[in-house]
């Protein structure tokens, strides 16, 4: 029964491999989320051209076992993005879990899940996960926090050295986390414990009560405010909302309550389905968040559109227009390999482009 529920596997979309620039020009003049689509693609390659940019990429929602995650990792080896901020499920459960050999697969949202728990089988709307080599992953991650001197680190500096456990153990190459790893592009998981990384490291901290890896979610804070610092300016490509949007748009706060000058984001564009009438972060629109002082509001666009649909096509095209072939990679993961910067006593370099 497994087998046949676990038959057909979840294929990456290849951005590489379509020529989308003329639809996407055609609907920028058309109406709807059309245009908002066509509009938010351009603003992306604006942030492609211009050369004092740095990009923050924010992932929210189960991207890469939808098969988005080839959209991104295109994306890193490419250099049309410098850091990451991102949910713990895409960058652990569903990325780290493919580069250890494993898939996901094409489910059923009519399917029984009763059947389902009964064969370890987790869904994710229409797509399925085995559970038990989900359990791999959490182990892998306890094999690699115990390999680990205790402290706390950031999850950046864990995920960092996830990138080094895949660059000698990895049965999948095509990843994420090894590709930024290669890159020198930070990833941040501000909720680091909430996805496959937690159960390892409850496991990890468990068999380990007196000395532990633990994870610090203020250092993670204060490296992605370096970041911010290092960079002249900054454009944020959202997929989604929640913790990542609002963690890396606070970057500009945390700059200025600290002494420092730090320009809004320049640019910003957000794909989501959420709604802004509730309130919630996860659908409050980039105007709003100009009154926080956070985003400049001349180049930034809400499309309201599904990730699988909306992302490929805003990808698609600035890969397609190709000014990434201009573009310096800023290598920003370098921004730590400096003496540390107490208190934000100087300003971080910038990492020269």
């Amino acid at each position: 029964m497994k087998r046949e529920l676990l038959k057909q596997t979840v294929e990456h979309i290849d951005i590489k491999a379509f020529d989308v620039v003329g639809l996407v020009d055609a609907m920028a003049n058309t109406a709807f989320q059309g245009r908002n689509l066509g509009r938010a693609a351009r603003i992306y390659d604006n942030m492609i051209q211009d050369k004092d940019c740095a990009i923050i990429l924010c992932l929210s929602g189960s991207l890469f076992s939808a098969g988005l995650k080839g959209v991104i990792y295109d994306l890193i080896v490419n250099n049309m993005v410098d850091m990451i901020v991102s949910t713990g499920a895409n960058i652990v459960d569903q990325d780290f879990f493919e580069a250890l050999g494993f898939r996901h697969y094409v489910g059923d949202t009519f399917a029984d899940d009763a059947v389902l728990r009964e064969n370890a089988i987790d869904r994710i709307y229409d797509t399925y996960i085995d559970e038990d080599e989900l359990r791999v992953c959490d182990m892998t991650i306890a094999k690699i926090a115990n390999s680990l001197p205790p402290r706390p680190y950031s999850s950046r500096e864990f995920i960092h050295e996830m990138g080094a456990y895949l660059d000698q153990n990895a049965k999948n190459r095509h990843s994420v986390v090894l590709a930024a790893y290669e890159h020198q592009v930070p990833i941040f998981v501000p909720a680091f414990s909430d996805c496959s990384a937690g159960f390892g490291l409850v496991h990890h901290q468990w068999n380990s009560p007196e000395e532990h890896v633990s994870i610090d979610s203020v250092k993670d804070f204060r490296e992605l405010t370096q970041c911010k610092l290092a960079s002249p300016h900054t454009g944020l490509f959202m997929i989604g909302g929640g913790v990542p949007k609002n963690f890396a748009q606070d970057t500009v706060v945390a700059a200025e309550l600290l002494g420092f000058e730090a320009a809004m984001h320049k640019y910003a564009v957000q794909i989501t389905v959420a709604d802004e009438r509730d309130g919630a972060l996860s659908g409050s629109t980039l105007k709003e968040a100009h009154s926080w002082g956070k985003v400049d509001i001349v180049q930034e666009q809400m499309v309201f559109s599904e990730a699988t649909v909306a992302l490929p096509l805003i990808a698609g095209y600035v890969y397609g227009k190709k000014n990434w072939c201009d573009r310096a990679p800023r290598q920003l993961a370098q921004v730590f390999n400096k003496p540390s910067v107490k208190a934000f006593s100087n300003v971080p370099t910038p990492v020269s482009v």
